[in-house]
This record gives C-alpha cells, structure tokens and sequence, in this order.
C-alpha cells in the first residue's frame, strides 16, 4: 500500500481538526473563566486532552472515505481509536460536571436540603452513567470485528443499554445498582443527613453504586449496603430539614422550684450561641416515687449544634442546682422504725 497519496491530506485534516478543538477549548474555557476560574481550570484538567484527541480522528475519519487508497486496517484502527477516545470523553465530561454541581449547589450553608438531594442524585446517576459508557465502548468496539460483530449486536440489541449494565454483574451487584437507581430518585437518605442505622448515629458521608458509608460520631465508618438500608427501617433526622429539637431531662427532689429553673434556663439560652431562638420550653414530665422529672425541649440548626447545646444545657442545669439548691438534687429517703421491745 503506497503511503503517500493519503498522507498528505490526512495530516491536514488532522492539522484542521486539532486547531478547531483547541479554539473550541479555548472559547469554552474563556467563557466559563469569568464565572468561575476554577471551574474553568478543572474543565481545562479533565475535558481538554480528550477534545484535543478526538477533533483531530474526527476530521481524518472524515477525510477517510474519500480516499480510495486507504487501507482497511487504518480505517480499523480509526474506528477503535474513535470509540475509546469518545469513551474517554463522555468519562471526562462526566466528572467535570460533579465538579460544577459541587459548586453550583454547596452544602455548606443552613438550608441545604435541596444541595444535598441534588448532589445525592447525581452522585449515583454520574456512577451508573460511567458504567453504562464503559459497556457501551466496549460492545461497539466488539462490533468492529467481524467475527465479534454478532456479539455486539446481539448485547446491544437484546437487551438494550440498561441490560447490559446490569447483565455484567452477578445477582448481588443487579441488586445493588438498581438500589442506587430506587436510592436516587425515591431519596430516602442524602448526603450529610443524619440518621441512625444498626443503633449507631453518624453521618451519611458517601453514597457509592452499591454501598453508603456513614460517619460514626466517634469517627468510625459504618459501611450499609443499599439493598440492606433500604429494606431497613432507619431514622434519618434530616429528612425534611436540617433543624431540631433537642431533649434534655433531669431527675430532681419534689422540692425543686420549678419556675427559678425554667428562669434559668431562659438565662442559659439567651447566652447560648448555639440556641437559634426558634422554640423552647421547660416542663414537670414525669413524678416518680422518689423524684420528679423536668425536660428541656430546644431548638437547634442541626444535629451537631443540637447536641452540643442539649450538652450545654445539662451541665449549666445541673450546676445552677448544686450551687443554689443542693437540696433538690436527688436523694434516697429511709425511715428506721424502731422494734417494740419485748
């Protein structure tokens, strides 16, 4: 095969390609730059080395049919080239865009119910996304071949997209992603929600394709696979919103001045940082035989705030007590009787 007929033309339709790419880069990269400079420098990153590959094979795999001369084996190879470098594209543009929904939609604000949904949902969407990209890749690429050809055709077509993501796996991993499709669109749990699972209160920290980790109080990782957690029952405290109400209770004498507490407790939480102004009350709950109990309902922002102020709270509580009314700190009564003497 004589080389130099079609080489010529090849290079300059690579050449075109490869310029048109990078103004294309540039022009994308300028655009988004005066919006946000690091979402431009990470679409640079991810997205620019695929584009500079794929303009190029584009404008060749143009080129090519009219060049009679051209071999079967380069149009093979073109092809391969093509499939893998789109592939690589999709990948890339898929991980660009978790990056702009990070900071489109950040979570560190007050009121980041709606972030946290959209960040859950994509985070799922983005993994099953990739996969599906891979296999899809790789069938076509299969097709290529003409003795492989049946066998792409026949994943592709007989089961369409969705089998073949889920026909790579075994049953467990089936399991799994359509959990992470159910997790992501029902939305029982977000990322960050606070929930208690198995009896441990944590954080949801990730949401993987087929399992979540959650952030223990103490710094552990519990680890739940998605068909487990959502054949579970569970509390999520921050279904709804991120506010809420602490309880703090203590046993104290019959004696205790009710009202002198619930005074103090005022004092307590007008000091407070952490009490949002929202509710509170103090009230009798419970009169035992030896004690009667009071409880402190309060309102927080979230759940570590909550916790820190119920913390606050009890020790202030408890303090005013011992130094104002150390008689109305719980104690034991016994009466001794005496025996009638014989």
């Amino acid at each position: 095969m004589d080389i130099d007929p079609w080489l010529g033309p090849l290079a300059r339709a690579a050449t075109i390609g490869l310029v048109l790419s990078a103004g294309a880069i540039v022009w994308v990269w300028l655009a988004t730059r005066r919006r946000s400079p690091e979402l431009s420098g990470d679409l640079a990153r991810r997205v620019a080395l695929p584009v500079l590959v794929l303009g190029p094979l584009l404008a060749v795999r143009l080129v090519l049919p009219d060049l009679s001369d051209s071999g079967s084996l380069s149009r093979h190879v073109l092809a391969l080239l093509l499939i893998g470098v789109f592939g690589w594209f999709v990948v890339s543009l898929t991980l660009f865009s978790e990056r702009y929904v990070v900071e489109r939609f950040p979570v560190d604000v007050r009121d980041n119910l709606f972030a946290r949904a959209v960040h859950t949902r994509f985070q799922v969407l983005r993994r099953l996304l990739v996969i599906a990209t891979i296999v899809v890749c790789g069938a076509a690429a299969l097709m290529t071949f003409p003795g492989m050809r049946t066998v792409g055709t026949g994943l592709l077509a007989s089961a369409g997209v969705v089998g073949i993501v889920l026909g790579v796996a075994a049953r467990p991993t089936v399991e799994a992603l359509l959990a992470g499709i159910q997790l992501a669109w029902t939305q029982p749990i977000r990322l960050d929600d606070v929930v208690i699972i198995e009896g441990e209160w944590g954080r949801i920290e990730e949401i993987e394709a087929t399992y979540v980790v959650v952030k223990l109080w103490d710094l552990r990782r519990l680890i739940v696979p998605l068909h487990h957690l959502l054949n579970t029952p569970f509390q999520n405290w921050t279904r709804t919103s991120s506010d809420l109400l602490g309880a703090v209770t203590i046993e104290v004498d019959y004696r205790t001045p009710v009202e002198a507490v619930r005074q103090h407790t005022a004092e307590i939480l007008r000091e407070s940082p952490s009490f949002d102004g929202t509710f509170w009350n103090l009230q009798v709950t419970d009169a035992g035989a030896q004690t009667m109990r009071l409880r402190v309902l309060v309102s927080a922002p979230d759940a570590d705030v909550a916790w820190a102020l119920r913390c606050e709270i009890r020790e202030k509580l408890i303090a005013f007590l011992q130094s104002g009314y150390p008689e109305c700190l719980p104690r034991l009564r016994a009466e001794i009787a005496e025996q009638p003497k014989a």
